[in-house]
């Protein structure tokens, strides 16, 4: 099964960094990025990887009421921010979490989320009801 590592910073502590410091912690956590990704790939985990850009570069599109508005910034107002993500392959949410901890820092935070398609195992079941229906237009829409 596949699992998003979505890894946020504390905007607060980056932000009592100064530049110079800012931009050390950075590289250090590409650093141990690349470690972690390196271990995730030698232990057959890996799927994709990506840093974001700064949330200075953030569009937030809205549909409210048939009407399309867009907003600088991050959609949610939090104390954290989305730096990056990976793709992981995991048996289980037991093992997904145990390899996102391995990344985890007093700078970053991993959310461990499940990808949705219409295989995925599911247990909320709205997520259960959108599997099934995914499943149905794949089986509509083969030959």
């Amino acid at each position: 099964m596949k699992y998003a590592c979505l890894v946020y910073h504390e905007a607060d502590k980056v932000a009592r960094l100064s530049e110079a410091e800012q931009l050390a912690a950075i590289l250090a956590e590409c650093e141990a990025a690349s470690l972690w990704k390196a271990e995730l790939e030698q232990g057959g985990h890996h799927v994709y990887s990506a840093g974001l850009q700064s949330i200075r570069t953030a569009m937030t599109v809205r549909n409210r009421n048939g009407a399309v508005s867009v907003s600088d910034g991050p959609f949610a107002e939090t104390k954290e921010f989305l730096g990056g993500f990976t793709i992981i392959e995991a048996r289980d949410l037991t093992e997904a979490i145990q390899l996102a901890s391995q990344f985890a820092s007093g700078l970053v935070t991993v959310e461990v989320r499940p990808l949705l398609d219409a295989n995925a195992q599911v247990t909320d079941p709205l997520d259960q009801k959108i599997a099934a229906a995914l499943r149905q237009r794949l089986q509509q829409n083969s030959p």
